[in-house]
C-alpha cells in the first residue's frame, strides 16, 4: 500500500479536452490498483468514466463552473464491490409470506405447523434452504418429528440437493422400501436398518407433486422486487453481481431493466446447463449459450459462461470429499465409507469442459469437496494440454471450492483457474464442519491464505439464495461481513478462529470484492479499481476498513454508490 505521489498524480490528471463531470475531493481514496496506491480525488467524466486520480489539489484544477463538485471531508471512497455469486431469484422467496430464521429443530416445527394451519389437507408444504449445520441440534427434523405436526400434509425441506421428507410425501414421490435409483443417477434415498426409508433423500429431486397455498407472483411482481434487491445491493456498497445458475428468462428480465434505464447493478450470468442428459441435448444447452448475443462483451449485461453441478452440499453431508466423511447422526450417514456425491462422469465433465472454453467462455461446475475440487482441476489440466492456455484465457473457475488439497490449489496456480468463494459458509457453518471433520481436516476448508500466496485469482460471494436484507438473508450478502471473516476466520458460536493460518490482510480482503472479482467476471478493463479510463463504480464509507477496529468492519455504512458516475444508493441525512 502506497501513498500517490505527486508524479503520480501529475501523470494522471494530463490535460483532459473537456472539464470533468464530477469531482470528489479531499477523501482518502482506495484505488485498489497493483500496488494499492491511496489518493485523495477522483475526477469523473461525461460518460461515467474516471478521467483523473491524483491530489486534491491538481485533480480540482480540472473543473469548470459546470462541474460537479463534493467535498469528501477525509471519508473513505472505495471502487464499487462485487458479489461472485448470487441467485436473484432471492427476492420472490417472501412474496407469499415472511419466512422467519429458524435457529433449531422447534423453530422449524413451528413453521411447518404455521404452514398447516393456512393450507388444505394435500397442500405442499416447503421449506427451503434451512441448513442443518445453522440449527442448535446440527441434525435433519426427522420423518416422524415432520408427520406430527402434518399428518395431512406433504412436507420437503429441502437443503441444496438434499431433502428430508415426511411419509406423505414420501408416498405421493413413490418412495418406499421398493424404490429404485435410476441407473446413471447419483442420487441415493437412506433407509434404517430394516431397509425403510428414513426419509433423507440425497441428490434426488423430491418429485412430489401437490399444489400449494402459495400465491403465484405476475411478471411485474417479479420486475419489482428484483429491482427492490438490487437496491438493496447498492445499500451495501455491490455495484456488479454474477447470476450463477440463471436462466434465460431471468436473464430478459435483466435485459428489460437494462432497457428502462432501471437496472442499478452490473449483471454478469451463467446459465445453468444440463450435464448428464444424452450429449446431444447438453451440446444443444450449450450451444444456445454460445449463440445468445449477450455473450458479447458488455460492461453492464454480459453472458460470460456456464454452470454445472459435480458434487453435493457440504451443509448437507453430501459434498464429494478424498477421504470418507464418517458416520454422522447430523447429517444422516451411517456408510463409514461414504465420500459423497460425485454427478458428472469423468467422461461427461471433459466433453463439457471442451465444448465450453472452446468457445472462449467460462466453465465453472458447483464443486464444494476436495474430491470435486480435483476431479475438476484435473479435467481442466487435460483439457489445457490438448490446447495451451485455452483454460486461462476462459477464466476457468471452480465454484465454491470449499476443501482445496494442496496439490488442487498449485495447479489452479500454473493454469490460470479461477476461483468463486463464499466466505460466509466459514462464519455461518465452521462450528458444525469443525465438530464434524476435526482440526487438521479443517486446514483444507476455505484456504485463501495459500490461493493468494501462490496468485490464484480468487473471487469473493455469498451465494445469495433467499430473502432481501443483507444480514438476514440466506445466505447473508453483506460483503462487510464476508471480508471480516476472511481477515478473522471467526465462525459463530465457536470459541477460536478456524485455521488463522488461511487468514487474509484487509487489503486482500478488499481485492477479494473489488478487481479479484473484476477479474474473475470478465470486467477488470472496466471495472474493480479506481484507475484512469474505468467505470466510475464507487463507494462512499463512513469509515476506513483499512484502520477501524476489526470487529467494527462488519457494521461498514455505505453513504453513497455510484454506478458509472451516476448515483444509485444515497443515505439521506
Amino acid at each position: 500500500m502506497k501513498h500517490l505521489p505527486a508524479a503520480f498524480a501529475l501523470l494522471l490528471v494530463s490535460p483532459l479536452h473537456a472539464a470533468p463531470a464530477l469531482i470528489l475531493h479531499h477523501g482518502k481514496v482506495l484505488t485498489v490498483d497493483k500496488t494499492f496506491r491511496i489518493a485523495e480525488a477522483v475526477a469523473v467524466d461525461d460518460n461515467g468514466r474516471i478521467e483523473a486520480v491524483g491530489g486534491s489539489e491538481q485533480v480540482l484544477q480540472l473543473a469548470d463552473k459546470n462541474t460537479q463538485v463534493l467535498d469528501l471531508g477525509g471519508r473513505t471512497l472505495l471502487p464499487g464491490l462485487m458479489d461472485s455469486h448470487v441467485h436473484p431469484g432471492a427476492a420472490m422467496t417472501e412474496f407469499d409470506h415472511e419466512i422467519p430464521t429458524m435457529e433449531n429443530i422447534d423453530d422449524v416445527l413451528a413453521y411447518v405447523a404455521g404452514r398447516v394451519k393456512v393450507s388444505k389437507p394435500g397442500d405442499l408444504v416447503l421449506v427451503r434452504q434451512v441448513f442443518i449445520t445453522r440449527l442448535e441440534e446440527k441434525r435433519y427434523p426427522t420423518r416422524a418429528e415432520l408427520d406430527k405436526v402434518a399428518p395431512e400434509n406433504p412436507v420437503v425441506f429441502s437443503t441444496g440437493p438434499d431433502s428430508m421428507l415426511n411419509s406423505l410425501a414420501l408416498k405421493l414421490g413413490g418412495y418406499s422400501r421398493d424404490y429404485k435409483v435410476k441407473e446413471g443417477s447419483a442420487g441415493k434415498m437412506e433407509v434404517d436398518a430394516n431397509g425403510e426409508p428414513t426419509g433423507l433423500l440425497r441428490s434426488l429431486g423430491s418429485n412430489v407433486k401437490a399444489p400449494t397455498a402459495n400465491k403465484k407472483p405476475t411478471d411485474e411482481d417479479s420486475y419489482k422486487r428484483t429491482l427492490e434487491l438490487f437496491k438493496d445491493y447498492n445499500a451495501v456498497g455491490l455495484t456488479t453481481v454474477a447470476d450463477r445458475d440463471s436462466s434465460f428468462k431471468q436473464i430478459e428480465l435483466y435485459k428489460k431493466m437494462l432497457d428502462k434505464n432501471e437496472l442499478t447493478v452490473r449483471m454478469r450470468p451463467s446459465p445453468g446447463v444440463p450435464s448428464m442428459s444424452l450429449w446431444p441435448a447438453c451440446e444443444k444447452a450449450i450451444d444456445e449459450v454460445i449463440a445468445h448475443p449477450l455473450t458479447k462483451p458488455d460492461p453492464m449485461l454480459q453472458i460470460i459462461g456456464t454452470k454445472v453441478y459435480l458434487d453435493g452440499g457440504m451443509l448437507t453431508g453430501s459434498a464429494l470429499m478424498i477421504d470418507p466423511w464418517g458416520v454422522s447422526e447430523a447429517y444422516g450417514i451411517s456408510d463409514p465409507q461414504y465420500r459423497g456425491v460425485q454427478k458428472i462422469t469423468p467422461e461427461r465433465l471433459k466433453q463439457l469442459v471442451e465444448k465450453v472454453t472452446a468457445a472462449g467462455l467460462q466453465f465453472t461446475a458447483h464443486s464444494v469437496g476436495d474430491a470435486a475440487v480435483k476431479l475438476l482441476i484435473d479435467t481442466y489440466e487435460a483439457v489445457d494440454a490438448q490446447k495451451p492456455g485455452s483454460i486461462r484465457a476462459a477464466r476457468s473457475s471452480v465454484t465454491h471450492c470449499n476443501f482445496m488439497h494442496p496439490d488442487s490449489i498449485a495447479k489452479a496456480a500454473k493454469l490460470g483457474v479461477c476461483i468463486d468463494l463464499q466466505p460466509i459458509w466459514l462464519h455461518l457453518d465452521g462450528r458444525t464442519l469443525t465438530q464434524h471433520f476435526g482440526e487438521e481436516r479443517m486446514s483444507r476448508f476455505q484456504p485463501l491464505r495459500a490461493c493468494f500466496d501462490q496468485k490464484v485469482t480468487v473471487g469473493g460471494g455469498s451465494d445469495h439464495m433467499q430473502k432481501i436484507g443483507s444480514f438476514r438473508s440466506i445466505n447473508a450478502y453483506n460483503p462487510w461481513l464476508g471480508m471480516w471473516t476472511a481477515i478473522t476466520r471467526k465462525a459463530r458460536k465457536l470459541d477460536k478462529p478456524v485455521h488463522t493460518e488461511n487468514a487474509l490482510t484487509r487489503e486482500e480482503a478488499l481485492r477479494l470484492y473489488t478487481i479479484n472479482n473484476a477479474f474473475l467476471l470478465k470486467s477488470e478493463k472496466d471495472t474493480g479499481s479506481l484507475e484512469k479510463g474505468k467505470l466510475a463504480d464507487m463507494i462512499l464509507l463512513d469509515r476506513d476498513p483499512l484502520t477501524c477496529p476489526i470487529d467494527d468492519l462488519v457494521k461498514t455504512q455505505v453513504l453513497k454508490t455510484w454506478l458509472g458516475g451516476k448515483v444509485v444508493h444515497s443515505v439521506r441525512k
